[in-house]
């Protein structure tokens, strides 16, 4: 049985490493993986603060020097911060992850040793939840968890409009309406275009949940009843 968290990089890295957030985070898991050895887990990391940062710092020098903004290049320095955030989470795994961070997850000859497999971002054009689809349908996941600072699904961004409401279930026709086709490099939603065009064509579902409550991941991973909103 394997299952993919899509970690987002908020979560680990709300400004600096949450290390208290990330030992209970690793405890919890690590946990679950020991009551059945048949579970595997994939996490893919986004790239939080450090790819916001160094992106508006890209884009200050571009207005500095009078250079032309470069989406592509923007979306690069957003995939190297994804990439240290994974070798954090790998490293913090010990044993339980045997083989490399994954930076591409179409490459052929794919290797998964332990129960725990740790992704980065990929190339530019979309966002780390494109990576996770690519993952679960690699390795036969039908569900992602999408791990990040919103709790749930609202019909419009709450913190732009107030009377945005939360939803429990979405279908991928209304969700994709929501947030459209387009990826921008460091574009915010619960789930990008890209990665919601794919996962809806190959028939999954995702569950948006907050990254931070660990009773509630757990729920999520033992399929009991959760706090969150089901797409699909």
């Amino acid at each position: 049985m394997t299952k993919i968290l899509s970690v987002g990089g908020s979560i680990i890295v709300p400004d600096k490493p949450d290390t208290e957030f990330l030992g209970k985070f690793i405890s919890m898991c690590t946990e679950w993986l020991k009551e059945d050895k048949s579970r595997r887990l994939i996490l893919v990391a986004g790239g939080g603060a450090p790819a916001r940062v160094y992106q508006n710092g890209y884009k200050e020098v571009c207005e500095k020097t009078g250079a032309s903004f470069d989406a592509n290049a923007a979306d690069w320095i957003g995939i190297m911060a994804t990439r240290i955030n994974a070798q954090l989470l790998k490293a913090s795994f010990g044993d339980y992850c045997k083989n490399d961070v994954v930076y591409n997850p179409t490459e052929p000859d794919l290797k998964f040793d332990g129960q725990v497999l740790v992704a980065s971002g990929w190339k530019p054009g979309f966002s780390t939840d494109t990576d996770a689809v690519y993952l679960g349908e690699k390795f036969d996941a039908k569900t992602i968890v999408n791990l990040s600072n919103i709790d749930k699904v609202y019909t419009d961004d709450p913190r732009k409009n107030p009377d945005a409401k939360p939803l429990d279930t979405i279908s991928w026709e209304e969700f994709r309406k929501m947030v459209g086709d387009e990826w921008t490099p460091g574009k915010n939603c619960p789930f990008d275009p890209i990665a919601s065009k794919k996962a809806s064509e190959l028939g999954m579902k995702v569950i948006c949940a907050g990254g931070k409550d660990i009773e509630n991941i757990k729920k999520i991973l033992n399929d009991n009843e959760y706090f969150g909103t089901t797409i699909g």
